[in-house]
């Protein structure tokens, strides 16, 4: 949300409002303080006669939000709850709609007018995470740079609500499946075991702790697994194989440290040695679809296609929306010569993404 107020007058409380909002959730109005009202989308002016409790709200928000009279912030909010005292409910539910449809920016600018009004409430700042994470994924799906600095704010958003005080137990739990993902298994161990102190709920406790004896049994949270995950998203994979190679040796058996392996491997264009190391991950217990669509994208470049859409249908039926797999078998047909094949995958792609650069361009180069 934009929290200049060139939008936004101040006037009286009009005395038609007023008996809607004394007393309503315990407020009282103060006569000396204006308030102010947004001047809708697409008029010029502010008409007085069609004041609505919406343009207030919105005003109330901007000022809330803007760093300006501060010593108002308190009294504006209590004028909103009083306003619209479900206001909480119906906000998260739009927030949490938005970010189902794709609509991010929306849903967040919808969350930090939740945190002007409810700055200390854990939920918003929760949810503000969970927003910014599915945001991540999403620029991550399309190969989009961005994704990295997207994933750093969630991280971000998560660690801010895990300062709260008093704790907000589910901050730690969704967090330790955040840094799960983001293979940062030592802080993903550090959040389930303070969520297990916790005694929250009893399923999640028992769920983090199945977790925690995972990460530990594996050796997950050893320094040369997370240092050599690192080195590979910074572009370092020489150091990453260094590390991932002193893991494996400690740990052959997990296949974690295989996958890293391959995948330092694969950036560094060493098709078969990447095949290889990805199909002993398979081997181990790791044929998810992002080990299976490594292993094909190696197999592509050795020449093997056969084995690469093998590996790829394989994929797709434990992931079938996963664009990046869908896209590598419109290029794995093109490969083939099968351009209307191709052109049928691009377009799958799109009609989960509507923005997807990559299929759009295969798309143009097919025509």
């Amino acid at each position: 949300m934009k929290h200049n107020l060139d939008r936004v007058r101040f006037l009286s409380v009009p005395e038609n409002l007023r008996g809607a909002i004394e007393g309503a959730e315990g407020f009282s109005i103060d006569p000396a303080i204006p308030i102010p009202a947004e001047i809708p989308d697409g008029e010029e002016t502010l008409n007085i006669e069609e004041l609505s409790l919406e343009m207030i709200a919105a005003g109330m928000l901007r000022v809330i939000q803007s760093d300006s009279m501060p010593e108002r912030h308190d009294y504006y909010r209590g004028f909103v709850i009083a306003m619209r005292p479900g206001i909480f409910g119906e906000f998260t539910e739009a927030a949490i709609l938005k970010a189902r449809n794709g609509d991010f920016d929306m849903a967040l600018e919808i969350i930090d007018a939740l945190r002007g009004l409810f700055p200390a409430s854990p939920v918003t700042l929760l949810n503000r995470a969970l927003v910014l994470e599915q945001r991540a994924r999403l620029l991550h799906r399309r190969g989009e740079k961005e994704a990295f600095a997207e994933f750093q704010a969630a991280a971000d958003a998560y660690e801010n609500a895990m300062i709260l005080q008093p704790p907000f137990p589910d901050s730690f739990f969704n967090a330790g499946f955040f840094y799960m993902e983001q293979k940062d298994y030592r802080r993903a161990l550090e959040c389930f075991s303070e969520y297990t102190g916790f005694g929250a709920d009893d399923e999640k406790t028992k769920k983090a702790r199945a977790i925690i004896k995972e990460i530990e049994d594996s050796g997950l949270d050893d320094e040369s697994f997370t240092e050599a995950y690192k080195a590979v998203i910074d572009g370092r994979e020489a150091d990453g194989l260094e590390n991932i190679k002193d893991f494996i040796e400690r740990y052959p058996s997990v296949w974690h440290g295989w996958f890293v392996l391959g995948w330092a491997l694969r950036k560094l264009r060493r098709w078969e040695d990447g095949a290889a190391a990805f199909q002993k991950a398979v081997e181990l217990g790791g044929g998810g679809s992002d080990t299976r669509n490594e292993l094909a994208i190696c197999l592509m470049e050795t020449g093997d296609y056969r084995a690469a859409r093998r590996e790829l249908e394989t994929a797709l039926r434990d992931d079938p929306e996963n664009i990046k797999i869908i896209s590598n078998l419109g290029c794995l047909a093109m490969k083939n010569g099968h351009n209307d094949e191709a052109r049928a995958f691009f377009r799958a792609v799109l009609e989960l993404d509507s923005n997807d650069p990559v299929a759009r361009e295969y798309l143009e180069n097919l025509k």
